[in-house]
């Protein structure tokens, strides 16, 4: 972050200006849809990284389609930043909100000193997203996650030496994704979780079922009911840099009438990426006095998206609706219109959240789920054959909440 640019910031916010909080999609979404009803109010956008446009869903598919992290970047943030004309401080870490004097506190991450600056906003966007989790048994110096371009771009380099062996911790939809884009790009993969089946959090068993048998299908090791306890670097002679990761696992759940059960081999493996779900950073929320929920993030307005804090709105990853964090993509575009006709002081009719239709984009199975899925419920048979599964999940009041259509994949025609 340049002085040039803080101080153009602190001339931006002295404007009664805006400061969204999170380059991603979601802080550009916002940034767009401001833009289409207004070109004059001052924008600051503060990101952590650069800034950089690109569609994050597409890194669960890139590494097969030999895609670099430059082909997925659409724009460049100092790119898109002079497009919009906003004030980008990339690099920068907020390190305070204060909601009273509505400021907030950032320092340059690309800068050697601690030196503070001080920045008022009139209105403020948190679209800070989530970041993985990564319990203590996969430790972050040694375990990949696929939920950052800059992280994506550092294992592709890895990946790009040939032919290796990947274990992936966790089969939701983001892990197996990445299974069948690895094997595609010629790797070996391990898929490890709790469950007995990807997705089973979502989905019923009879369900997940038809996943399970579709992946390992196509030569994806599958180990359901596992739990890794340990990832530790070793030295093996048959790598040529010397080097392997050991992963440690054991049943979820052990059979105490079997007392001969002998240990698990271990898995030794070039890399292990953890996919084993997000969560959302306290400290910001906390020091914006935003009610938060370490679950599931930022409790918003339904309508509005507005935090119980004034002047502060929540948007993407970052945040949820009645309990239910909201982590997809589809609903972005409407729920930036929805804060930006409010910070604007346009007449509008509220957001109006829908659950978006969830798409596995795995092309050994056609996986496509409406509604509020969870794995728990009374799931009922609706079709069921060979080629095609289907099952509605009813609710309490004899409603179908969620759909799930599971179609074996279409055979090309010779």
């Amino acid at each position: 972050m340049s002085v040039e640019n803080l101080s153009v910031a602190t001339s931006t916010a002295a404007k009664k200006g805006v400061v969204v909080i999170g380059a991603g999609l979601a802080g550009w979404h916002v940034i767009d849809a401001i833009r289409a009803k207004d070109t004059e109010i001052p924008i600051t956008l503060i990101t952590a990284d650069s800034g950089d446009r690109y569609h994050k869903p597409m890194l669960t598919m890139a590494i097969s389609q030999n895609k670099r992290a430059s082909d997925l970047v659409r724009a460049s943030g100092s790119e898109a930043a002079k497009t919009a004309e906003v004030t980008l401080l990339a690099n920068t870490q907020v390190t305070d909100i204060d909601p009273v004097s509505q400021t907030v506190q950032v320092r340059s991450t690309a800068q050697s000193d601690d030196t503070l600056t001080t920045i008022g906003y009139e209105k403020m966007v948190l679209a800070m997203g989530a970041h993985p989790i990564f319990p203590k048994s996969l430790p972050q110096d040694l375990v990949w996650h696929v939920n950052h371009i800059e992280r994506f771009s550092q294992l592709q380099e890895k990946l790009a030496a040939g032919s290796q062996h990947v274990a992936i911790v966790g089969a939701g939809m983001v892990g197996t994704e990445i299974a069948e884009d690895l094997l595609k790009a010629g790797h070996k993969v391990t898929l490890i979780d709790l469950n007995d089946a990807p997705l089973s959090q979502m989905l019923p068993a009879k369900a997940t079922a038809r996943i399970a048998k579709a992946i390992e299908s196509q030569g994806i090791q599958f180990l359901g009911g596992y739990q890794v306890s340990a990832v530790t670097r070793v030295n093996n002679d048959d790598s040529e840099d010397g080097e392997k990761l050991q992963v440690d696992y054991a049943p979820l759940s052990t059979d105490a009438d079997n007392t001969d059960t002998q240990p698990l081999e271990p898995l030794m493996v070039d890399h292990v990426i953890a996919s084993t779900g997000l969560t959302v950073d306290e400290q910001l929320p906390a020091a914006a006095g935003v009610e938060f929920d370490r679950r599931t993030g930022i409790v918003v307005d339904a309508t509005t998206l507005r935090t119980n804090a004034a002047n502060i709105y929540a948007i993407g990853d970052c945040m949820s609706i009645n309990g239910v964090a909201c982590r997809y993509v589809a609903p972005l575009r409407a729920q930036a219109a929805t804060i930006a006709d409010d910070i604007l002081g346009h007449d509008h009719s509220g957001y109006n959240h829908k659950p978006p239709m969830i798409r596995l984009k795995n092309k050994a199975i056609s996986v496509m789920v409406t509604g509020v899925p969870q794995a728990a419920g009374n799931w009922q048979v609706k079709t069921e054959s060979d080629d095609e599964l289907v099952m509605d999940l009813i609710d309490d009041n004899e409603a179908v909440s969620a759909t799930v259509t599971i179609k074996a994949p279409a055979v090309p025609k010779a």
